[in-house]
């Protein structure tokens, strides 16, 4: 009988890391440790810092470190998975070309996998969250951006260049007439369905809107000072303008999931993220998928929101270390 194995997974963000050791059945084994990411001090320190929020990480599960089966590293931004290399991340300037999985596994001498952070999100939901009982999930993670990540029979889709399930830059708007959008292109999908989206496209509209509005007497009574959250607030309450703009960007992400729909026809689609929490929001997209999509296909697939909150960064790279380990990849 195999022994049980103990995976670390450490999510690395901007401004924190988090890991912790999870099991094989996706429990973590402690709650997880979080650390300062600190780009700033440059990659040595932070190649540092990783190994220090694993060591912790480890110690906090009361193991040792000859008790870890392999390691999972995840981190945004450009990157190249085969290579184990983070290129030239927008959030952790001015870190480039830093060779995280070969100097973790040389830290540890364990297995080392290496991960875009939404591809480990979503086979964090995949393993153990909202799609656990799928055999095909994609997930939209819908925050500052527009995230994602397309997981096929057990399979986490890369691509040939490490860009596979950018689900952000799917063009739903014509790149002649479109919203501009972070990437410096016109039309993606994350210029419409991101959190950030949401506040552009409501502080446009309150500047011409006339009606009757809270969410216009919120705006004025905080300094112009607004959020997505207070929107779909709002909007759950009843207010006209806020259920607009909520009606409007569940629409441009159901154009998004019909395009996934006729892609790889998945059994399952998860929205994660701040916004994905009102049970209105998810049946509008249900909605506007059901009346664009392939319409077989549409009748069949599962839209539902996410499970494991920010804890699925950490459990799905530990996860995907799991993974390459049962499939031979490390």
């Amino acid at each position: 009988m195999a022994s049980a194995g103990h995976y670390v997974g450490l999510d690395v963000g901007g401004t924190t890391m988090k890991a912790a050791v999870v099991n094989d059945e996706g429990l973590p084994l402690s709650t997880p440790v979080v650390m300062a990411t600190e780009p700033e001090r440059g990659q040595d320190a932070g190649l540092e810092t990783m190994c220090e929020t694993i060591r912790r990480a480890v110690a906090a599960a009361k193991l040792t470190m000859t008790e870890i089966t392999a390691i999972g590293v995840a981190t945004p931004g450009l990157m190249d998975i085969k290579a184990g290399l983070i290129l030239d991340p927008p959030n952790l300037k001015p870190w480039k070309n830093v060779p995280v999985r070969d100097h973790i596994q040389k830290a540890f001498g364990l297995p080392t996998v290496y991960q875009n952070d939404a591809n480990a999100a979503t086979y964090g939901e995949y393993w153990v969250g909202a799609g656990r009982e799928a055999r095909s999930m994609v997930m939209f993670t819908l925050g500052t951006g527009v995230g994602g990540g397309i997981i096929l029979d057990d399979f986490i889709v890369e691509g040939e260049h490490s860009h596979g399930g950018e689900l952000g830059h799917m063009r739903i708007e014509s790149p002649a007439h479109g919203r501009l959008c972070g990437c410096g292109s016109r039309g993606c999908l994350e210029a419409y369905g991101s959190a950030s989206s949401v506040v552009r496209r409501t502080r446009e509209e309150l500047a011409t809107y006339r009606g009757p509005s809270k969410l216009k007497e919120y705006y004025t009574a905080n300094d112009d000072v607004l959020t997505a959250k207070v929107i779909f607030q709002l909007a759950s309450e009843g207010d006209a303008l806020a259920m607009e703009i909520v009606d409007d960007t569940a629409y441009y992400l159901a154009l998004g999931a019909c395009a996934l729909i006729a892609t790889v026809d998945p059994e399952m689609i998860v929205f994660g993220g701040g916004m994905a929490v009102a049970e209105s929001f998810r049946a509008k997209i249900h909605e506007y998928t059901t009346r664009f999509g392939l319409p077989h296909p549409v009748k069949k697939v599962k839209i539902a929101f996410a499970k494991l909150g920010s804890d699925a960064g950490f459990i799905g790279t530990g996860g995907a270390a799991r993974l390459a380990l049962r499939q031979g990849k490390v």
